[in-house]
């Protein structure tokens, strides 16, 4: 379990930034020994897996200061606990309706020291209030998704990508991306960003009016 596919990819980073990455292969397999965020034969490709999938959402967009993002339906922290380390001025607010899951999400970001992420056991359609994206890591069809999250979002835009939803999700996806209706789509393969065969079909869907 190696932090160094990280710096393949992403140059530039703090010292505090690698610290806290390096942190994270520690934390969660510490924490997943008491609570199975994760699956056990999943930790061996932790990096891979969980954290440079998360963070290849910025390879796609780079958030700009005081943007706010919820990671709907966060599970353990992905992807929205990477990308808290990789935006420090960027808001996160991570829900999962799973308290088990929000409590591993809160002792991590603790141990790390991170100012910029909230998070809280709620259902995301309960959530009350707007964002400028809603990030997720294919926690149910795209469709269902939209129902529940698609009018969470802020109407003004001030990043580079529109406001909406960035979904990651793999194989495929073409039928989910066609259904959704009312909203405009571009799906990015993330195999032109990252060499690994993990990325092979891994794709990001950005969703948006």
């Amino acid at each position: 379990m190696d932090s160094h596919i990280i710096y393949k990819y992403f140059n530039g980073l703090s010292d505090k930034q690698k610290e806290q990455l390096d942190q994270l292969g520690e934390l969660y397999t510490l924490w997943n020994q008491q609570i199975n965020v994760i699956s056990r034969k999943d930790m061996d490709n932790f990096y891979l897996h969980h954290v440079l999938h998360s963070l290849s959402i910025a390879k796609i967009v780079k958030f700009k200061d005081f943007t706010e993002v919820m990671d709907a339906g966060t599970g353990g922290g992905f992807p929205g606990l990477p990308l808290a380390i990789m935006f420090p001025d960027v808001n996160f607010f991570l829900v999962d309706s799973i308290g088990k899951k929000i409590k591993v999400v809160n002792e991590v970001s603790t141990s790390l020291g991170l100012k910029n992420l909230t998070a809280q056991q709620i259902r995301m359609e309960q959530v009350d209030k707007t964002f400028d994206f809603i990030i997720s890591r294919a926690v149910t069809y795209l469709p269902d998704f939209m129902r529940w999250t698609g009018y969470k979002f802020h109407q003004k835009s001030f990043n580079k990508l529109k406001n909406g939803i960035l979904y990651l999700k793999g194989g495929d996806i073409s039928e989910e991306v066609n259904a959704v209706k009312r909203f405009k789509t571009k799906t990015y393969n993330l195999n032109t960003h990252f060499e690994e065969e993990f990325f092979e079909t891994k794709k990001l869907v950005h969703v948006y009016r």
